[in-house]
């Protein structure tokens, strides 16, 4: 049997989507679905939010990350990839807990897309009423 490598896991979600996050020790690449992190989140915003736990716990250059993310949307992936960023950091270093803790990183973000009525055209909107 191989030797076990020091690969701390952590699973991340946020709407529809579903990250799961592999931190091993590295020089600080982060590689999601096979490509590399700037090719895969095109804007600013979204490569802050993802590399949020990392900068908070000065862990940048310590870590290697490789995700695997489907489902949802741009934003929703990398939320999905903060949460299990910030997972795989408290399973790395459980000292870690308290800061990513205070800025909310370990909270699961419950709000999803609300469900079609029926009788109406979507979620909260109605059919045009008339009086006559």
């Amino acid at each position: 049997m191989a030797e076990k490598t020091s690969d701390f896991l952590g699973t991340g979600r946020r709407k529809t989507s579903i990250a799961r996050v592999r931190l091993s020790n590295g020089s600080g690449k982060i590689t999601v679905n096979g490509r590399t992190f700037e090719n895969y989140f095109s804007t600013e915003t979204l490569r802050g939010v993802v590399t949020q736990p990392l900068n908070l716990t000065q862990t940048t250059s310590r870590f290697d990350v490789n995700v695997n993310v489907t489902g949802g949307g741009p934003a929703g992936q990398a939320g999905a990839v903060r949460h299990g960023i910030a997972r795989a950091l408290i399973a790395a270093d459980s000292t870690l807990r308290p800061t990513l803790k205070a800025d909310g990183l370990l909270t699961r973000d419950p709000r999803m897309r609300e469900r079609k009525k029926y009788g109406q055209p979507g979620a909260r909107k109605r059919f045009q009423y008339s009086k006559r």
